[in-house]
This record gives structure tokens, sequence and C-alpha cells, in this order.
């Protein structure tokens, strides 16, 4: 009896860590329609790290469809997007080297995905969000990142 309630025990909380890593990211997905899952990725102030998965579900090549994200100060995103443009497709339209930039994924193609990571403190800092920097994508392909 005592060994079943260990057993019982134990898959609850292999359950409950599950359910907390879940907590600690998100999918977000866009489309060839310049579209993104989400407008507001809500990060629970009790993790350390959190993880933004996010996959192209278009079928359109990153040449001419490509999306990113990229996490950077709200205030920072004229900059990023502009000087984004100017380092051009094989820099994933992200300048090199740039200091707003807190992460980044690589430009993704159809069917591509990827992950970045990021410093939950680092994000209580200011206000921050995520856009997606090829060219004219910026405009609807944003959205913000809220600590609670």
């Amino acid at each position: 009896m005592m060994k079943a309630k260990s057993v019982v025990c134990g898959m609850v909380l292999g359950m409950m860590s599950v359910a907390a890593q879940a907590a600690c990211s998100v999918n977000l997905t866009g489309n060839d329609a310049m579209q993104i899952s989400s407008k507001q990725i809500v990060v629970p102030k009790t993790c350390k790290e959190f993880t933004i998965h996010y996959q192209n579900i278009g079928r359109l090549p990153k040449a001419s469809m490509g999306h990113n994200v990229v996490v950077a100060k709200l205030s920072d995103f004229h900059g990023v997007l502009s000087d984004g443009i100017k380092a051009g497709l094989a820099s994933d339209f992200v300048k090199a080297g740039d200091k707003r930039v807190l992460a980044k994924t690589r430009l993704l193609g159809g069917g591509e995905s990827a992950s970045i990571k990021l410093n939950v403190a680092q994000l209580q800092s200011a206000p921050y969000g995520f856009v997606c920097t090829f060219p004219g994508h910026g405009a609807m392909m944003r959205g913000t990142i809220v600590v609670r």
C-alpha cells in the first residue's frame, strides 16, 4: 500500500513539474498572410527563464515571406526594424551585434521552426515586445510581452 502511494505521489509531482515547465513557454506561429498567432505573450513572474517556440506555418521560402521573432524594448522597435532592413536577408534582417535585441530567432521559411530563451528578470526592466523584422512585416507581426 505504501509503495502504491509513493508511485501515485511521484506521478502527481511529475505532472506538476511538466505543467510548471509548460507555463514557462509559449508556442507562436506566423503565416504567409503576415499574421501572428498572438499579439501578447504573458510570462509568469515565477519563471526564471521563458521560451518562445516559433513556427512559420506558411509555405513560401524565407527569401519572399520569411519570418522571425526579435525581442526588444518596445521603444527600440523603430531602430531595430530600420537597421534590420539595412542588414539584409543574409543577416536575417537583424543588425549584427545589435545591443537593443534581447533575443532573436533566425529567419524562417515555410514549415521551419526555432526557439529562443529569455531571462524573465531582464524582461521586467522595461516594456518589451516581439516583432518580425522582415521588411514590411513589423507593422502587423508584432506584440507585447507582459510579465505577471
